[in-house]
């Protein structure tokens, strides 16, 4: 744990964590809440909960909408106001580009990477490969789209918003045969019974940062920093910035089909990522492997692999639709 002598002497009274609404968010926010009780038992921390603009639009694909920034929008104006002292996001919520007085000051610990397939009753343990022709599968994201319809072409897939208790009570009522969900917040709530198939990365490439926790702060408090850096996990944040800075070249978010994910061994570094068409007929994927030092680095030079591959023309189209 963080010793006394290595928080600043500029202290608190108390934390305050701004978190999503939804259970799972809230849950999120609980752990680390749990964390720093244990790291400065004597800080009051308390919880506050902030409705973004991706909570209140359902309606609509995140697409058309704005993308994933939705989901920090409002928690990342409380930071600036200095209503809240930092804020738990998913990291594949987080857009590349932050405000400039704001940071990731900590990536705990990455859950289970993978997306999950559940099936509906009925059609209960029939894994991706074993649906009939033209099932409907349940999916918010461009990203599992382009790959399911890449592995699987005569599927149907409709938009699923939705918390994930939205997202299972839909597939209960035989809206969809199968959903695809993040395994990560799955199995964070208890709720990895439900999973029939655990996709594959061969299958699903994972989106940036999926399975991570982002702690967000402003930039100059030293005090929050310092608390968290016990919680901070090396690994997981040097593969994440890796993913991000992949992202950040192509300037990517949930309008373009756009994955990657990183692992490391031994102080080095693999990467894969993909770039696809919403309909998967294009896809492009590889991969860049060098010292997890460098992992910036060879996000971008994955990335620049990837357009000169392909990749800038289907971006290009993507692009000239908006």
């Amino acid at each position: 744990m963080t010793s006394a002598a290595s928080i600043p002497t500029t202290s608190r009274s108390s934390l305050v964590i701004g978190t999503r609404g939804s259970r799972l968010a809230v849950w999120q926010a609980e752990w680390v809440q749990a964390r720093l009780r244990e790291i400065a038992p004597a800080l009051p921390v308390t919880l506050q909960r902030i409705k973004t603009s991706g909570d209140k639009i359902l309606d609509v694909p995140l697409a058309k909408i704005g993308g994933k920034g939705l989901f920090v929008k409002e928690i990342e104006e409380a930071l600036l106001q200095g209503e809240i002292d930092l804020a738990v996001h998913s990291m594949k919520d987080v857009p590349t580009v932050l405000p400039d007085a704001l940071e990731i000051l900590c990536v705990a610990a990455r859950e289970d990477a993978r997306d999950a397939l559940i099936s509906r009753e009925g059609r209960k343990g029939l894994t991706l490969g074993q649906l009939p022709a033209g099932a409907l599968i349940g999916t918010s994201s461009l990203r599992r789209q382009s790959q399911l319809l890449h592995h699987r072409p005569d599927l149907k897939i409709e938009m699923l918003r939705g918390n994930v208790e939205t997202r299972l009570r839909k597939l209960q009522q035989g809206d969809y045969d199968a959903i695809v969900l993040a395994a990560a917040g799955l199995r964070r709530m208890g709720w990895d019974g439900e999973v029939t198939e655990y996709l594959s990365l061969e299958v699903s490439l994972p989106a940036i940062g999926q399975g991570a926790l982002a702690i967000e702060g402003r930039r100059e408090d030293a005090f929050v920093r310092a608390l968290l850096s016990e919680l901070d996990d090396p690994t997981t944040h040097t593969a994440v910035t890796a993913e991000r800075a992949f992202l950040d070249r192509l300037q990517g978010g949930c309008q373009v089909p756009i994955a990657a994910h990183a692992t490391i061994e031994r102080n080095r570094l693999s990467l894969d990522g993909l770039i696809a068409s919403p309909d998967g007929a294009a896809l492009i994927r590889d991969s860049e492997d060098g010292a997890a030092s460098d992992a910036r680095a060879l996000g971008i030079r994955l990335a620049d692999r990837l357009l000169a591959a392909g990749g800038d023309v289907i971006l290009r189209d993507l692009y000239s639709r908006e």
